[in-house]
């Protein structure tokens, strides 16, 4: 029967007991954080967390008492110095219980115990949330409060109309200029195809034009080659036929002296 117990006794005696949360509770001072069975765990937490409340009053009465509790110099000047300041804010509430599954062999309840404060990820997680404030309105509110909520979004409507007017009058007008751009490149593209069409001919002309003057200067440095050759032909003719004549007149004279002779 179970008349009169109000808490859990954990199997052992007053002393004993006693012994086991002081030495908990030392331990979960000074690591911030232990692994426990659950019985065990809510046991300490109606132990350790009146401790942290004194300890918020940092004086010789309020370490004295700590110590008597604790049994443990180290564990009594961290308590004062690390976890009060941390705690100085929050009303209760200093431990955090996660229940871990059930134990191998006796299948006992296991969960880890730890220090709200002290655990980094909790912290950051509600700093950022707090950052992210939403806005809420009441319901049934005063009539002004309607007006100027009502006025405070008609602005907003109205300036983001303002907004996205100049962004559709810029859309078809980039449109526009995208469209006129591809027409303007073929109209340059056509009007160089005729140009250098046009430039073709032209720089033909000028070729048939050299070649027609370097075939002119062709034929009169061949001309006067071909009239100085006959000229070179009869001069060399003319001393052949002096020749001849000087070859005849001799024989004439050879003649006319043996005719002379025989006369005499």
């Amino acid at each position: 029967m179970r008349h009169g117990k109000k808490f859990n006794h954990l199997g052992r005696t007053k002393p004993h007991r006693k012994a086991m949360l002081s030495n908990m509770a030392c331990s979960l001072i000074q690591h911030k954080r232990i692994n426990t069975t659950l019985a065990k765990a809510k046991a300490l937490r109606g132990f350790v967390e009146p401790l942290i409340t004194k300890s918020k009053e940092d004086n010789t009465h309020s370490r004295r008492v700590v110590f008597s509790y604790l049994n443990d110099k180290i564990a009594v000047s961290e308590l004062f110095r690390e976890v009060a300041p941390k705690v100085a804010d929050r009303p209760g509430g200093y431990t955090r219980i996660i229940k871990t599954g059930n134990r191998l062999g006796d299948n006992a309840e296991m969960c880890m115990m730890e220090l709200v404060d002290f655990n980094e990820l909790y912290v950051s997680e509600k700093e950022g949330g707090a950052k992210k404030s939403t806005r809420r309105r009441r319901r049934g509110g005063s009539k002004s409060t309607a007006s100027t909520d009502a006025s405070a979004e008609a602005s907003a409507k109205a300036e983001t109309a303002t907004k996205e007017a100049p962004a559709k009058e810029e859309a078809p007008k980039a449109e526009a200029k995208a469209e006129t751009a591809p027409k303007a490149d073929a109209s340059t593209e056509a009007s160089a195809k005729v140009e250098a069409k046009e430039e073709a001919p032209k720089a033909e002309a000028p070729k048939a034009e050299k070649k027609d003057v370097s075939a002119e200067a062709s034929a009169k440095a061949e001309a006067p080659a071909k009239e100085e050759a006959p000229k070179a032909e009869a001069k060399e003719e003319a001393p052949k036929a002096d020749a001849s004549d000087e070859a005849s007149a001799k024989s004439e004279k050879e003649e006319d002296k043996k005719d002379e002779e025989k006369k005499d």
